[in-house]
C-alpha cells in the first residue's frame, strides 16, 4: 500500500472555493502517487468536546459518534491538508470542534507519554495548511494560524507550508484565478513527492 494523504475540509461549503483550492492539492498528491482521501467536518456527526478525560487513560472517546473511525485514519495518515475559511478571524466552530475532539492525541502523547502515531511515521508527517479570507488585511490569517499549528504538534504532524489567498470578497470566485488554483496543486504535489523521497 501507498503513502496516503488526508485533506479535510472546514468549510461548510462542500464546493466553494476552499474546497476547489483542497481538490487541487489532493489533485497534485494523487498525481505524485499518492491516496487521497477527503473529509467534510460538516458532513460528520459529533459533538464538541465535553472534558470528561476518560481519554487520560484510554486511546479514545468516551462519546461513541464518527469521531471514533478519524481517530485511526490520522494515526496512520502520511500527510495532511487542512483547507478552512477564516470566520470571526479564525477557523469556522465545526472545525474547531473537530480539532478539539483529539484531546485523545493530546492525553497520550503528553500525558501517557505513548503517542498514538506509530513512531515510523512520526518522522515524515507533513501539513499543509490552505486558507481564505474575505478581507485584506495583513493579520487575518494570524489566529487561524495559531490554531493549525497547535493541531499538527499534538497530532504529529510537522507544519510544513501553507497557502494563504485573503481578499476574497473581492476576487469571489477562486475559479478565475489559475495562478492560485496552481499554487494549491503543486503544494499538494510537492506533499507527496517529499514522501516518495524522503519516506521510510
Amino acid at each position: 500500500m501507498g503513502f496516503r494523504i488526508v485533506g479535510v475540509l472546514g468549510s461548510p461549503l462542500a464546493g466553494g472555493n476552499t474546497a476547489k483550492l483542497l481538490e487541487r492539492a489532493l489533485a497534485g498528491a494523487r498525481d505524485a502517487g499518492c491516496e487521497v482521501e477527503r473529509i467534510d467536518v460538516y458532513d460528520l456527526t459529533f459533538r464538541p468536546c465535553r472534558e470528561i478525560f476518560y481519554c487520560r487513560e484510554h486511546e479514545t472517546c468516551a462519546m461513541k459518534d464518527d469521531m471514533i473511525p478519524v481517530y485511526r485514519e490520522f494515526a496512520e495518515l502520511d500527510s495532511l491538508i487542512v483547507a478552512t475559511p477564516v470566520m470571526t478571524m479564525g477557523i469556522p466552530g465545526a472545525l474547531k470542534s473537530f480539532m478539539d475532539r483529539f484531546q485523545v492525541f493530546f492525553m497520550a502523547k503528553y500525558m501517557r507519554k505513548k503517542p498514538l502515531v506509530p513512531e515510523e511515521k512520526r518522522a515524515h508527517r507533513r501539513g499543509l495548511y490552505i486558507g481564505i479570507s474575505g478581507m485584506a488585511v495583513p493579520y487575518v490569517f494570524d489566529g487561524a494560524k495559531l490554531t493549525m499549528k497547535a493541531f499538527f504538534s499534538i497530532i504529529d504532524v510537522e507544519y510544513w507550508d501553507e497557502l494563504l489567498t485573503n481578499d476574497m470578497d473581492t476576487i469571489r470566485d477562486i475559479s478565475t484565478r489559475p495562478d492560485i488554483l496552481d499554487a494549491a496543486y503543486r503544494k499538494g504535489f510537492r506533499l507527496g513527492e517529499l514522501l516518495h523521497q524522503e519516506g521510510p
